[in-house]
């Protein structure tokens, strides 16, 4: 989703009417039963099956009434009763008002800010992304129920963080395939509900797809043409979306601004009839980006005219239009013989359906599932905890000299605090957020264990100038230990804006190496970023004794860093990304989709799956305040893979094709032991890594499980891991086709290593 992107999409907010009277009950969006003329027609009786209802409404439409709702900001029809509609609202990591469709003020002032999803990704815990998700929905539903949002809402993002550079890798769950597809699954779960058909919002996985450069070296997402493999595609940018169709069943996917391998994401039929809804089973609506029509006519000159842009985009499956392209482009299109009318309800019974299956056409809110939530229900209590519990969950400790973590309330009376994000509240909540409910900043979660000295050192995360050292490097050298709260910001990485280094901004470096050097007692750098840093001049100093990464951590942000720093919470986040040293940039331009090293080219591939240089931490990093030790109970040594009747011959040292076996409960099962040796209770995360037979498409390594276990101090817990066979133990080939390679196959969790032979047979037997 675009919030800055071209003139006719910020005309579009202007455009746009919302009937918003913040703290009414909101009138039936149609079918009001007080209106008797237009409460019986067929498409309003909730006894009669859906489809039959959306055909009805249809059925009923003019040519002009089907093209205007064709756009976010749907017109409304009013001889049927029908109001208009914005279909365009956003739920990143709680409800925000970044889209026009949603209008914080009067009963709904804010809502639930959530850490950013990078940070969320890095907790490693899926049911708390699916709690996450619920709360949201319960937020959205209210506002909705108030006359202050809309129920259509164009979140997650769940494009692959390819590029450390990427402004926008922030909103997303990190640089591995399987992790972004467990979260997508997972977070949309929560968001649209468990009541079968019925939505309690509707979710939306975006950007589909290879969509991961916004703005670098003169190239922009509005130009750019992703050159992608079969295999890179299948291997890496599809899984996700793939499991936000299938497991999480969403009912909305965004195609993306830019090109792949020449054809614009929004007019390939490809992407959108064959794989979303042919392959995958799309339940729901495609809708563009915003202005994406408009940008394949008028900046990628796809088209020679916009009526042809307007049907290449409708034929290839589009629904939707987030901007005016479609309303306007349309009819002309059909005058001209180029799109039919049939072709334009075959959108409108994509969307329809949904808003039918939001109970949108059941006539007055409150009396639809979920009518009853309202102002209480948002920014509650609960709600407020969760957020403060997701972020001490997605924070990760990078580093623990001595170790020198945690503070001491005793010992520590006196911290000096500095850093242009010590006291920052906007930078917490990072991009496509809201108002949140209210802020707890670092400096005001460390006050209160702690008399907090707080100097700033720099005015900004710019930090062009040293006018403020001084005061910094005195405030360290009087407290009995320093915090130093360092960082990015949405000025440094955002939409619209890649980085253009990983390092510290400005002289941020400086002022945290003169800080260290004057600190009378231990130095910790927190750092705020949603992109990794490259701090290793602070991991080599000895005179800067903790590293943490917040992320960007939320509303609750600030009173998570301190209880991570004085021990009420024990770390037990993993970095969800690689974190790269400087020199990786020189070898890699943005512009390069290629996932594997190509030595020939002296370029070494992107993420831990395929690149084996330097690393400052390596995805998966995580330190804790206790000691934990796992190892396996029970695990197979051989799984016997079966073959459909036709494929019944044994093979041996071959890859077999997934299509070939039969896949349907083939899962593995590990039995871990994990024990927590310290003093601490705390959370461990279990990464189960595979590391195929050789072969020279597979990657290094591929997260293929994990799981996160509490585990008191002085005990031991045993966890069980499914591992779906055909799904996480397969590669995919040169030609796009996943095949699962016969031989040994060794799995990884920290150190622990355990080997499974795979091998083709006509009956499955898992041998222990």
């Amino acid at each position: 989703m675009d919030s800055t992107t071209t003139p006719s999409s910020s005309l579009l907010i202007f455009l746009v009417i919302l009937a918003v009277v913040s703290g009414e009950a909101r009138d039936p969006f149609a079918c009001d039963p007080k209106d008797g003329a237009n409460a019986g027609f067929p498409f309003c009786r909730k006894s009669m099956g859906i489809g039959e209802r959306v055909k009805d409404l249809i059925g009923r439409l003019t040519l002009e009434e089907k093209v205007r709702l064709l756009v976010n900001n749907a017109a409304g029809v009013p001889r049927l009763g029908i109001k208009g509609y914005e279909w365009w609202s956003e739920a990143l990591h709680g409800v925000s008002n970044v889209g026009p469709g949603t209008k914080f003020s009067g009963d709904f002032p804010g809502a639930t800010s959530f850490p950013q999803v990078i940070t969320t990704a890095a907790s490693f815990n899926s049911s708390l992304w699916e709690a996450i998700g619920q709360v949201v929905s319960d937020e959205a539903r209210a506002m909705y129920n108030g006359g202050a949002a809309g129920l259509t809402f164009w979140s997650p993002n769940v494009n692959i963080f390819r590029d450390p550079r990427w402004g926008r890798g922030q909103e997303t769950p990190g640089e591995d395939p399987v992790l972004a597809g467990k979260y997508a699954a997972r977070y949309v779960r929560g968001l649209q509900g468990n009541a079968g058909d019925r939505l309690k919002v509707a979710a939306c996985c975006k950007h589909f797809t290879a969509y991961d450069l916004d703005n670098w070296n003169g190239v922009d997402r509005f130009h750019f043409n992703a050159q992608v493999s079969k295999q890179e595609m299948k291997d890496t940018f599809d899984v996700p979306f793939k499991s936000c169709v299938v497991e999480g069943k969403v009912a909305s996917v965004m195609c993306s601004y830019n090109q792949v391998n020449g054809v614009p994401t929004c007019a390939d039929p490809n992407l959108l009839r064959n794989t979303l809804r042919k392959q995958w089973h799309l339940n729901g609506y495609v809708v563009s980006d915003c202005d994406s029509v408009g940008v394949f006519y008028d900046n990628q000159h796809y088209t020679n005219t916009p009526e042809e842009a307007a049907a290449d985009a409708i034929k290839a499956g589009l629904d939707l239009d987030c901007g005016p392209f479609l309303a306007i482009h349309t009819q002309d299109a059909i005058k001209k013989g180029l799109v039919s009318e049939a072709d334009v309800d075959g959108s409108l019974v994509n969307t329809v359906t949904v808003q039918m299956r939001l109970g949108m056409f059941d006539g007055e809110p409150s009396a639809q599932p979920f009518g009853d939530l309202g102002p209480k229900d948002v920014c509650s209590p609960a709600h407020q905890e969760l957020a403060f519990e997701a972020a001490r969950q997605g924070i990760v400790l990078l580093k623990n000299h001595g170790p020198s973590l945690p503070l001491s309330t005793r010992r520590h009376r006196s911290i000096a605090v500095i850093g242009p994000n010590s006291d920052a509240n906007v930078t917490m909540i990072g991009n496509y957020a809201g108002i949140p409910c209210g802020y707890t900043t670092p400096l005001q979660g460390i006050g209160t264990y702690s008399r907090t000295i707080h100097q700033k050192g720099c005015a900004d995360v710019a930090c062009s100038e040293d006018q403020l050292f001084a005061g910094a490097i005195d405030a360290a050298s009087q407290a009995d230990a320093t915090v130093l709260v360092m960082g990015l910001d949405q000025s440094i990485e955002a939409e619209a804006k890649d980085r253009t280094d990983l390092l510290l901004p400005g002289r941020q470096q400086e002022l945290v190496s003169k800080v260290a050097m004057a600190s009378r007692g231990p130095t910790v750098l927190v750092l705020m970023s949603g992109g990794p840093v490259d701090v290793s001049f602070a991991e080599n100093d000895q005179r800067i004794a903790a590293i943490v990464w917040a992320g960007y951590p939320g509303q609750a942000g600030g009173a998570a860093i301190a209880d991570i720093l004085f021990g009420v919470a024990n770390p037990g986040g993993k970095l969800p990304m690689t974190w790269y040293p400087q020199e990786y940039l020189s070898k890699v331009p943005m512009t390069t989709m290629a996932m594997r090293s190509i030595p020939s080219k002296a370029y070494p591939g992107r993420t831990y799956r395929f690149y084996k240089g330097p690393v400052v931490y390596q995805f998966g990093h995580g330190l804790s305040y206790t000691n934990f030790v796992h190892t396996i109970a029970q695990a197979p040594t051989a799984v016997a893979i079966p073959l459909h009747g036709h494929h019944n011959t044994t093979v041996s040292g071959k890859a077999i094709r997934v299509t070939h076996a039969k896949c349907n409960r083939l899962s593995m099962g590990l039995h871990l032991d994990v024990k927590n040796l310290g003093n601490k209770d705390g959370s461990h995360t279990l990464l189960v890594f595979s590391k195929p037979p050789a072969g020279h498409w597979a990657p290094h390594k591929q997260l293929v499980a994990f799981e996160k276990v509490h585990v008191a101090a002085k005990t031991q817990q045993r966890v069980q891991i499914n591992i779906h066979v055909c799904k996480y133990l397969s590669v995919v080939d040169r030609s796009g086709i996943r095949r699962i390679p016969m031989g040994q196959h060794s799995l990884h969790i920290g150190d622990t290593k355990h080997l499974v032979s795979l091998q083709a047979a006509a009956l499955g037997v898992i041998k222990s």
